[in-house]
């Protein structure tokens, strides 16, 4: 696990990619970031909505097995993809599953974007990202997030570029040599010294994990790279990229957004509770 999250973490926050070519041209240091060990030791404030109970996953358990069709609400409660929720996995498991139907933990209308078709809502504390429609809520998908040294920066912003298939240029697949993929990435922010910040596809660990970039589910990239989980079902970074264009591009080449949506930032990364 430590190897394997130390190389999934966000690429681009270490180096700079060049928009016209798509290459690397500068690298800086990073901290390593603090690993948790389970989803039951993180807080977050739309816990006191759901009654939950810690739950240990147990040598042959699998969200599926467990939860049946609900197992995607289940993980996403958790903030959790199904490659991280194994054996030994310990998860906040609703008391009521039902309560999960119409869990978000973002509000449903937000007066701020009201005047605007498309408006990014990200909420730190919650780990969550919400979609919204001239200030209605599309819809909420989780996130991960940075934490620690390498903190993911908070603010308003606006998307600047899109890129279906973004690769790392520092982190590959462990025990490989091939590129982290960063699948359906949009660029929201670039520092004073160049250093690119986007969301994109990657792991859901169940906890804030990444070195400042917004990660969402992907998990065909998942299945592809490590074979888990054999019939993805659930690509939330898709799903964004594809609201966000308006469908799907023609090919994969960078694409600038003069006018994209705004993006607020809000809240700060949960710690694991001591």
């Amino acid at each position: 696990m430590a190897i394997a999250m130390s190389r999934q973490v966000c690429a681009t926050l270490i180096v700079v990619v060049m928009m016209a070519g798509g290459s690397c041209f500068l690298a800086v240091s990073a901290e390593a970031f603090k690993k948790h060990r389970t989803p039951c030791e993180i807080a977050y404030p739309s816990d006191a909505a759901i009654e939950w109970e810690c739950r240990r996953l147990k040598s042959g358990d699998s969200l599926e097995k467990l939860f049946g069709e609900r197992w995607v609400d289940v993980a996403r409660f958790n903030r959790i993809d199904r490659r991280h929720a194994r054996s030994g996995a310990s998860l906040k498991v609703p008391k009521r599953i039902e309560d999960l139907a119409s869990f978000t933990p973002l509000p449903l209308e937000y007066p701020a974007a009201e005047s605007e078709e498309q408006f990014i809502l990200i909420d730190l504390a919650e780990q969550f990202l919400g979609a919204y429609e001239y200030g209605a809520l599309r819809f909420a998908i989780p996130i991960v997030s940075g934490n620690g040294e390498n903190e993911t920066p908070t603010g308003e912003f606006r998307l600047t570029a899109a890129h279906q298939s973004h690769q790392s240029c520092l982190y590959t697949i462990e025990g490989t040599n091939r590129p982290y993929p960063m699948n359906y990435a949009l660029r929201f922010f670039v520092n004073r010294v160049g250093v690119s910040y986007w969301i994109h596809g990657r792991d859901l660990p169940g906890y804030p994990a990444s070195h400042g970039c917004v990660g969402l589910y992907d998990e065909s990239m998942q299945q592809e790279q490590y074979g888990i989980p054999k019939d993805p079902e659930v690509n939330d970074a898709k799903k964004l990229f594809e609201w966000v264009l308006g469908g799907a591009p023609e090919d994969e080449r960078v694409i600038p957004l003069p006018n994209g949506p705004r993006l607020q930032i809000i809240g700060e990364a949960p710690k694991s509770e001591p």
